[in-house]
C-alpha cells in the first residue's frame, strides 16, 4: 500500500446521521437523513478534498470509521497538504484527549476497526468480514483493489456507488459497537438499523444500488431485521 501522500482521492462517500437522545444522558439513536458522495463526478481531487473539510468544519460531527484512523484521515489530510488546504477543524475540534485525532477516545473519532481489536492487542477485521459476522452481506461486487481500475476506464459511477455501500455497512457496524459500548440500548440500536433500512427503501427507485444492498442484505438468513423504536421523544445532540 503507498504511504498517504502518494494516494489520489476520487471519491469521498458518507452516510450522515442525526444523533438523537430521549433524555442529555439517554441512550443515542442514530436518525439516517442521507446517504452520498462527495460532489459531482466531473470534481477533481482539490475540490472534493476542499469539500469534504468544509463539511467538517460546518457541523460538529462524530466521525465514525473503518480503519478511518490509519488509512482514510491520513490520506485525506496528506492529500489537503499537497493542495494546500486547510484541514484546521482536525486539531481544533474537541479537546486535549477526546478530538478527531485522540486514538483512545470515540467521542470525535471511532475507528471502528481499531476500537474492536482493542486497538491493535487483537487481530483487526477486515470490513467484508465483520459486516457479514453480524448478518450484513459484505462487498457485493467491488472490492477496494477494483477502484483503479473502474477509474482508468472512466467508471466513476460505479466507484461512487461501490463506496457508498461501504459507507452504509460502516453505519451499521458503528451502530453495534455503540451497543457494545454502552452508548445506545437495544431499543436504539433497533431504530437507528430501521431508519437505514427505511431510507435505503425510499431511495431504491433513484439510485438500483442502494436497494440491490438492501435486497442482498434483507436476503441473508441472519440478518438483523428491526423493528422502529415506538414511545420516545427524541432529542438532537449538538454532535
Amino acid at each position: 500500500m503507498p504511504k498517504p501522500l502518494w494516494n489520489r482521492i476520487v471519491c469521498v462517500s458518507f452516510v450522515e446521521a442525526r444523533i438523537e437522545r430521549a433524555a442529555p444522558d439517554g441512550p443515542e439513536t442514530y436518525a439516517v437523513e442521507r446517504v452520498a458522495s462527495g460532489g459531482d463526478v466531473d470534481w477533481d481531487e482539490p475540490r472534493i478534498l476542499a469539500g469534504f473539510w468544509r463539511l467538517l468544519e460546518r457541523g460538529n460531527y462524530r466521525l465514525a470509521t473503518w480503519n478511518g484512523r490509519s488509512f482514510d484521515l491520513p490520506v485525506l489530510r496528506a492529500r489537503a497538504f499537497v493542495h494546500g488546504i486547510s484541514t484546521g477543524v482536525w486539531h481544533r475540534r474537541g479537546g486535549r484527549w477526546d478530538g478527531y485525532g485522540q486514538r483512545y477516545s470515540d467521542e470525535y473519532h471511532a475507528d471502528v476497526m481499531d476500537l474492536l481489536s482493542a486497538h491493535g492487542a487483537a487481530a483487526k477485521m477486515r470490513l467484508d468480514e465483520a459486516a457479514k459476522a453480524i448478518g450484513l452481506p459484505g462487498k457485493i461486487g467491488e472490492n477496494g483493489a477494483m477502484v483503479a481500475d473502474l477509474y482508468a476506464n472512466g467508471d466513476l459511477p460505479r466507484i461512487r456507488a461501490y463506496c457508498e455501500t461501504d459507507t452504509i455497512q460502516t453505519f451499521y457496524l458503528y451502530n453495534r459497537y455503540a451497543l457494545l459500548s454502552g452508548r445506545t440500548n437495544r431499543s436504539g440500536h433497533d431504530a437507528s438499523a430501521a431508519s437505514m433500512t427505511e431510507y435505503l427503501q425510499r431511495e431504491r427507485i433513484a439510485r438500483p444500488h442502494l436497494g440491490i444492498f438492501l435486497d442482498h442484505w434483507l436476503g441473508r438468513s441472519d440478518a438483523l431485521t428491526p423493528e422502529p423504536a415506538a414511545g420516545a421523544t427524541p432529542q438532537a445532540s449538538d454532535h
